[in-house]
């Protein structure tokens, strides 16, 4: 059982991971002329725009100090959720029934329960910042006051937020 709920458990965080790289979380398209549309879409580490040709043109977020306090949280829960995740992959790895690493049966279920620990903090950090990212996008959409340029849920945030939510309740299920 230890197993199955480790490879769970590890399979949860590779599922977090694989969110970071995804490139389009926000979109939005705008049409001009005749046989030109632009596709503007973004993810928490770069902006990027697309013609109609298909060439596009990606430039990395140029200051920190120039992006919203919401975007810096999400960054900052998900790097959280990914290094906790990893720390807790190695304890409980580390305590274990199987291996004969952590030392006696009381030294090695508390490294099982604070590797348990990181696991639950991990999902929790990832829900919340994929949760609070797509229900920002929703918000501003639907917002009439909102006078920036709006973006849609990109075609990732669905996806993202079904692999997080898979990947939180992988990690969450070994508590």
């Amino acid at each position: 059982m230890e197993i199955g709920c480790f490879v769970v458990c590890v399979s949860g965080w590779i599922l977090v991971c694989s969110t970071m790289p995804t490139e389009i979380w926000t979109w939005s398209e705008v049409e001009s002329i005749v046989l030109t549309s632009s596709n503007y879409f973004s993810n928490l580490w770069k902006d990027c725009v697309s013609d109609s040709t298909g060439v596009s043109d990606c430039k990395g977020i140029p200051s920190m100090f120039g992006l919203n306090w919401d975007i810096h949280m999400c960054r900052a829960l998900i790097i959280i959720s990914i290094i906790l995740g990893f720390f807790g992959a190695i304890l409980v790895l580390v305590g274990m029934k199987c291996t004969k690493i952590g030392g006696s049966e009381v030294a090695n279920a508390r490294v099982t329960f604070a590797g348990g620990m990181n696991y639950l903090v991990s999902g929790l950090c990832s829900m919340i910042a994929f949760s609070y990212y797509g229900n920002k996008i929703r918000a501003e959409f639907q917002d009439p006051n909102f006078r920036a340029q709006k973006f849609e849920i990109g075609v990732a945030v669905p996806h993202l937020q079904c692999l997080c939510w898979e990947g939180s309740m992988s990690i969450k299920l070994k508590e």
